[in-house]
């Protein structure tokens, strides 16, 4: 009984973490609150692993019947309808935040501005463009490529966005932000399980493309930690969406690059 309680336990964090990250139905009988919502991050990679999924089957049915080009594209808009642009909102606010703003308080001021500034159009095109383009390259040499790059892209760029709570300072002192419920703590556990399904998805590649992912997103993560703390020393939701898209972006690019062959 004690057992089952415990899978329970864990199984409502996990949709505690489906509802923050998307637009999925949850069970009514989920209870979310802010203790929730911080032990739920150690379930953001999976999370990430389900959005995948939905991205690769959309991509494979649509390839069958139409163009490579626009089942990729259909792929993208599946994400974003899924996420409800979660990522991407946080990109663009990242850009013009650190685009427009001189000081910490004004970087953290803009990132607040629910308009769109240039900095941020900017960003948020050339990030899903690129996006695109190496989709649709990954597709014309493979359809599992694609479908792989997806999976692997989706889950590893939520894993590693979601380990700066764990290790960085969370920056603003304010009830408005979006992710001050999961800012608080995270447990060194919630960080091994993160990392487990982070691992989960390398150990399902091959070992070219597996090494080459860890070393790059490990480099990634240093550089955008280091990025983040000098900017405004340390991260925001805002901040954790933009090393999602990036770390994103990187996963096709290694996996372009190396091949999965």
């Amino acid at each position: 009984m004690s057992g089952d309680i415990k899978w329970l336990r864990q199984l409502n964090l996990f949709f505690v973490a489906m509802s923050f990250f998307t637009r999925i139905p949850i069970p009514s009988w989920v209870v979310i609150d802010n203790d929730k919502l911080n032990k739920a991050s150690r379930y953001f990679g999976l999370v990430g692993l389900v959005i995948g999924l939905i991205c690769a089957l959309v991509f494979w049915l649509a390839q069958l019947i139409l163009p490579t080009s626009i089942a990729i594209l259909l792929s993208m808009v599946a994400s974003v309808f899924v996420t409800g642009g979660f990522h991407e909102d946080g990109l663009a606010d990242t850009a013009d935040g650190f685009g427009g703003g001189w000081t910490i308080a004004d970087k953290l001021r803009i990132m607040k501005d629910s308009r769109l500034g240039s900095y941020g159009a900017l960003a948020l095109g050339l990030v899903l463009l690129l996006k695109w383009q190496l989709l649709v390259e990954l597709a014309l040499y493979s359809p599992m490529a694609a479908v792989s790059a997806l999976i692997a892209g989706h889950t590893l760029s939520r894993v590693l966005a979601s380990s700066f709570i764990f290790s960085e300072q969370y920056v603003r002192d304010d009830d408005t932000s979006k992710s001050k419920p999961i800012a608080e703590y995270q447990q060194l556990n919630d960080l091994f399980i993160l990392i487990a399904s982070g691992i989960f998805v390398l150990l399902w590649l091959n070992g070219v493309a597996a090494f080459a992912l860890f070393i790059s997103l490990w480099l990634v993560r240093i550089l955008l930690g280091g990025f983040f703390r000098k900017q405004i020393g340390g991260y925001t939701g805002d901040t954790l969406g933009a090393a999602q898209q990036i770390s994103e972006v990187c996963c096709y690019l290694v996996i372009l690059a190396v091949g999965l062959s």
